[in-house]
């Protein structure tokens, strides 16, 4: 089939980038061309089509029908494109990159990767430990593990498991304070970190409801992993997730002074773009990690 006029490739890139962002000037930026150039694209697609794809409005575009129209279809265009080069370029026996936040690689998914090896051997796992929500359209990530409500648009969502939480320390440090009797004990301690919601959550269901949470420097340390890892030195009280430190509790190295826990509703969650949810890679990554889960009780 002969088309009639040439396909328009990089000016159905200006457009997508524009529709997307609303503006030419953003448009100009992200791709590095001018807000001149970005207009002559359009209006080169626009001869090309027929008719106007945006109003120009002072300080505003607005699509028109025929741009709204075009628009998802051009963004989907794209996202097979994307596709197929990535998996032309990253087969099955390549790499899967993951993006997980840092508690989770270390407490629960490094220890089990052993199995995820043994069932696909060709498949090497690349992780990025990371609290950030990232972007797929920008990042070369395969998967992403988040917390959160699973409110993320355009992903395939897995819920992997929810978390409990409760405050934990080192044995030593309850032991210096004449031991912990009550919940109100912990507030004579170092709190990683006092404005967590999930400390006030916590006092509140233990019946403490007057402390001096809002008035304490909070200690950040960016993750469960390094707060634990604080507890375990003696340098103050963490509010962790048991199930995560059941080993470390075994062992002595932390203390779990009551068994009252609480949980907040959300999850861990395994995530990807929709138009990838059939890449041979992340098929395999999916169906481990759900049986996982499944034997785990999740």
């Amino acid at each position: 089939m002969k088309l009639s006029k040439q396909f328009p490739l990089n000016a159905l890139r200006v457009f997508e980038t524009a529709a997307r962002l609303g503006s030419f000037t953003k448009a100009g930026d992200e791709l590095g061309m001018t807000q001149t150039a970005v207009s002559y694209q359009i209006k080169l697609l626009e001869e090309n089509v027929g008719e106007p794809l945006f109003l120009r409005r002072p300080r505003q575009i607005v699509l028109t029908e025929t741009g709204e129209r075009l628009a998802p279809k051009v963004t989907e265009a794209f996202a097979m494109l994307h596709d197929a080069m990535a998996t032309a370029r990253d087969s099955v026996e390549g790499t899967l990159a993951i993006s997980s936040t840092h508690t989770f690689a270390s407490k629960w998914l490094a220890p089990r990767l052993g199995s995820f090896h043994l069932k696909h051997p060709a498949i090497a796992v690349r992780f990025q430990a990371t609290a950030d929500i990232i972007d797929f359209t920008r990042e070369q990530i395969d998967v992403g593990i988040r917390w959160g409500d699973g409110n993320w648009p355009g992903l395939v969502l897995h819920r992997l498991m929810g978390l409990e939480f409760t405050p934990m320390l080192s044995p030593k440090l309850a032991e210096s304070a004449g031991g912990i009797k009550e919940p109100r004990d912990l507030l004579k301690f170092d709190l990683f970190d006092a404005g967590d919601i999930w400390w006030k959550q916590w006092f509140e269901a233990a019946g403490v409801t007057e402390t001096d949470l809002d008035r304490r420097p909070r200690n950040q340390l960016g993750s469960q992993a390094v707060e634990a890892d604080a507890a375990m030195a003696g340098h103050g009280v963490a509010i962790l997730n048991p199930a995560f430190y059941a080993g470390e509790i075994a062992l002595g190295r932390l203390y779990q002074p009551f068994e009252l826990t609480r949980s907040d509703g959300k999850a861990y969650w395994l995530v990807y773009p929709e138009n990838r949810r059939n890449v041979p890679k992340i098929k395999a990554f999916r169906n481990w990690i759900l049986e996982e889960m499944k034997a785990a009780g999740h």
